[in-house]
């Protein structure tokens, strides 16, 4: 099988070996058995998670945002 060098930084190294369930497991092993969030965060999300944080009338502007926002028409040109 082929492999890749990755670089991390110390955080996530330790974090990786804490991970292990044996001295001798691999990174690869790890990050295979992590999960990962696999649906895309959404505004919908975001506004879930301010209730009551900001204000009901500011929420209600915001949902009446995302309500009405399209695409642009040229991705390179919004």
């Amino acid at each position: 099988m082929a492999t890749k060098t990755l670089s991390v930084d110390e955080e996530a190294y330790r974090i990786l070996t804490k991970a292990r369930k044996t001295p001798t497991e691999s990174f690869s092993k790890v990050i295979k058995r992590a999960t990962w969030n696999k649906t895309p965060r959404t505004c919908g999300d975001l506004l879930r998670g301010v209730t009551g944080i900001i204000s009901d009338e500011t929420l209600e502007i915001l949902y009446g945002a995302q309500e009405n926002d399209t695409p642009p028409v040229s991705k390179w040109n919004p």
